[in-house]
């Protein structure tokens, strides 16, 4: 492999335990600029886990993630949102008590370094590019609203916004469409295909709704009980054996 090709993530034999419970178990992978991958798995699989060493919030016991050509584990989470990884959470993550401009202006902040004085300088500072990033997550008529106030699709769509403002090579989303309609789950989606694409960047997200998971995902990763069980297209994942075994069931 050169190193053009090479992909933009690559976790090799991640092994971590929580008192004596594998949670995950010598598991690899890659990601490639482009791909949307979504991790999948029942509940307890290790998804979260392998999420949360991938962005920095649990060190491994075991194995080790590359960033491109960096090796990210260990780091801190700070340190690999700068690199260039995002995150979104099961639970919109944002300030309750800001308005959805204010939520963005400060990742905006953060990610050039400027996270000092914020109370006086939020009412101007990168307030453009914070309505911009609003606009296209599909919030931007949110954007003086309290997040607190916000159904929580809305609150999604600007915890996406705030993601994108340190212009992420890679996105971790964790159950982007949970606690949303149809409707809003086709928009959040169609709009993380459209930064792909656009972006080249790669994402890797779980999610329970399948019908999300194999119309929009290039790629899908089974893990059971910490290992990977199939990795593949979305044609032939649905159609393994072991995967309806454990996690899709005989009628899907």
């Amino acid at each position: 492999m050169t190193r053009d090709d090479a992909p933009l993530l690559r976790v090799e034999r991640l092994s971590k335990a929580f008192d004596g419970l594998q949670a995950l178990d010598d598991v690899s992978f890659d990601v490639a600029a482009g791909e949307i991958v979504a991790l999948i798995g029942p509940n307890g699989a290790g998804k979260t886990t392998c999420f949360n060493i991938i962005n920095g919030q649990l060190a491994p016991d075991a194995g080790s993630v590359w960033l491109g050509d960096r090796r990210i584990d260990g780091w801190p989470a700070q340190r690999i949102a700068v690199a260039g990884v995002g995150r979104t959470f099961q639970t919109a993550a944002t300030f309750g008590s800001m308005t959805a401009r204010e939520n963005v202006q400060l990742a905006l902040l953060a990610g050039a370094g400027e996270c000092f004085d914020l109370v006086h300088r939020l009412a101007t500072v990168q307030r453009p590019a914070a309505d911009a990033l609003l606009a296209r997550a599909g919030a931007g008529s949110l954007a003086d609203r309290v997040c607190a106030t916000l159904p929580y699709a809305d609150a999604k769509r600007v915890e996406l916004a705030v993601a994108l403002a340190r212009s992420p090579r890679l996105l971790l989303m964790d159950e982007p469409t949970a606690g949303t309609g149809p409707r809003d789950r086709t928009a959040v989606m169609e709009l993380v295909a459209t930064v792909v694409r656009d972006g080249g960047i790669a994402a890797l997200f779980t999610e329970h709704d399948v019908d999300v998971v194999f119309h929009y995902a290039t790629r899908v990763i089974v893990l059971d009980r910490g290992r990977i069980i199939a990795n593949g297209p979305p044609a032939a994942i649905r159609v393994d054996q072991r995967v309806r075994a454990v996690y899709l069931g005989t009628d899907a």
